[in-house]
């Protein structure tokens, strides 16, 4: 592993956190960051889709407050990872699968780096497709909270057919690095107005994340590619019919959730055995980067989990 930049000018979250280059087994260069010094175990911390690891700044502070050592992780595609299209602002992969190729990765860092057992997962939004997938890959964890995970995408029941065909058409005619319909080239944070956002009902986080993404817009990302499209359609279907894993596992679902279909938490989350929903109301899709309030059961909850499955 290479040293990689952290930009802790925009973090705001534990000193002494370092960041590395890995090299996923297809050569695709993604970035991990650790922080050390927990004696609870490691939180494996899987990020969602247009995120990077400065975005988690302070979840890693919290989370090392409770006495867990952190590891995250720039997915392929955004963050500082080798972006995968032309245009670098498009959220792009060519297939969902290639992210267990960065799970692999990021497994073998933490062993390099000897994080601390046990090991717990936190994963929010497309990190919960990436994170259940891995649960059923048999990744080596002792419990499991998710955030707002992306087990379906919200679109409108009308639509739906035609986001089906036309991802698919698109991309079997080479066409798929187009952008996804009603998305665009810009990140959300920097065009959205505070009033009405889809992320967030706490002011201070909102422009935390508008600050990061004004300093340092290399981290930042746009809308999906109709490739992406098509495979997290493709996987969250897949995972919808599968069976949840008998594994301690937590989802929390914000009560004015837009960004993910909330349908299919319900239906995972009611057929898994040691599976437990919490519905927060009022709060929107980020629940760790919500209202004080809502962060701090948040953490409680997770702590009183991983501690119970120690």
């Amino acid at each position: 592993m290479k040293a990689a930049p952290l930009f802790d000018d925009v973090l705001d979250g534990p000193k002494g956190g370092k960041a590395y280059w890995l090299s996923a087994r297809d050569g695709v260069r993604i970035r991990v960051a650790y922080w050390g010094g927990g004696d609870k175990g490691t939180v494996l911390l899987y990020p969602g889709r247009t995120e990077y690891i400065e975005k988690y700044g302070r979840v890693a502070r919290d989370l090392l407050a409770l006495g867990y050592s952190v590891l995250t992780i720039d997915w392929r595609g955004q963050g500082l990872a080798d972006r995968l299209s032309g245009d670098e602002m498009l959220g792009h992969v060519e297939r969902f699968q290639d992210f267990q190729l960065d799970v692999e990765a990021m497994n073998g860092a933490a062993n390099t780096l000897n994080c601390p057992g046990p090991r717990f997962l936190i994963a929010h939004s497309m990190g919960g497709c990436i994170g259940l997938r891995a649960l059923h890959n048999g990744l080596d964890v002792k419990a499991a909270v998710f955030s707002g995970p992306m087990w379906g995408l919200s679109i409108a029941p009308t639509v739906r057919p035609i986001a089906w065909s036309l991802s698919w058409f698109m991309s079997r005619v080479g066409q798929g690095e187009n952008y996804a319909p009603g998305t665009r080239g810009e990140t959300y944070v920097k065009v959205a107005p505070f009033l009405d956002n889809s992320l967030t009902s706490d002011s201070d986080m909102f422009t935390y994340m508008q600050k990061q993404a004004s300093a340092h817009p290399k981290l930042t990302l746009s809308g999906p590619s109709l490739t992406w499209l098509h495979e997290a359609l493709v996987e969250t279907n897949a995972l919808r019919q599968e069976t949840p894993p008998n594994f301690p596992a937590i989802a929390f679902l914000g009560g004015n959730e837009r960004i993910v279909d909330p349908e299919p938490i319900y239906e995972v989350m009611a057929r898994w055995k040691g599976g437990h929903l919490e519905i927060v109301d009022g709060a929107e899709h980020e629940i760790m980067m919500e209202k004080p309030q809502t962060r701090a059961k948040f953490f409680a909850t997770a702590d009183e989990l991983f501690t119970k499955h120690s």
